[in-house]
């Protein structure tokens, strides 16, 4: 990476890679995907940096980038190895019983389907508006809404999303 453009591109990656991180890990819920994720956004985005007009706007285009890939890798049934949800021996009692709240709610959003959980990340976890959302998300307004009042009402309920 060479040049003014490459310095350009390593500035953003230094400033916004944090944040392309935090957004992947929320939407995956592991961090070795969300890493993989964002890694994938980033080789897209350089690939297409002489083509960005304004680099300001670098981050946004990383993120499209990034949702796309997280909704079109949630469409895949398999995703090779997973965690059985059930130890072989009884677990020891909690030492950590106030991160309990912190992993319901990473579980109860782990279920959410993608395009809804990538709803709830973008509008509660990055600030995002509505209209904002529906750009990256590449639906209309409404869609959105109706994506939020599902994913709490599915966040708030005692059981949970079902499967």
């Amino acid at each position: 990476m060479a040049g003014a453009d490459g310095g350009a591109f390593e500035e953003f990656v230094a400033a916004g890679s944090p944040r392309l991180l935090r957004a992947a890990y929320l939407l995956s819920g592991d961090w070795g995907r969300a890493e993989d994720l964002v890694q994938g956004a980033l080789v897209k985005t350089w690939l297409h940096w002489s083509r960005l007009r304004d680099h300001q706007a670098a981050e946004a285009y990383a993120r499209v980038v990034l949702m796309r890939m997280y909704t079109r890798s949630s469409r895949r049934r398999w995703f090779g190895e997973t965690p059985a949800g059930d130890l072989p021996e009884p677990a020891a009692p909690d030492l950590h019983a106030r991160y309990d709240d912190r992993d319901d709610v990473m579980r109860r959003l782990n279920s959410l389907p993608p395009r809804t959980r990538a709803a709830i990340v973008l509008r509660f976890f990055e600030d995002m508006t509505e209209q904002q959302i529906a750009a990256v998300l590449g639906c209309p307004a409404g869609t959105v809404k109706s994506l939020l009042s599902r994913g709490l009402a599915a966040l708030r309920s005692p059981e949970g999303v079902a499967q």
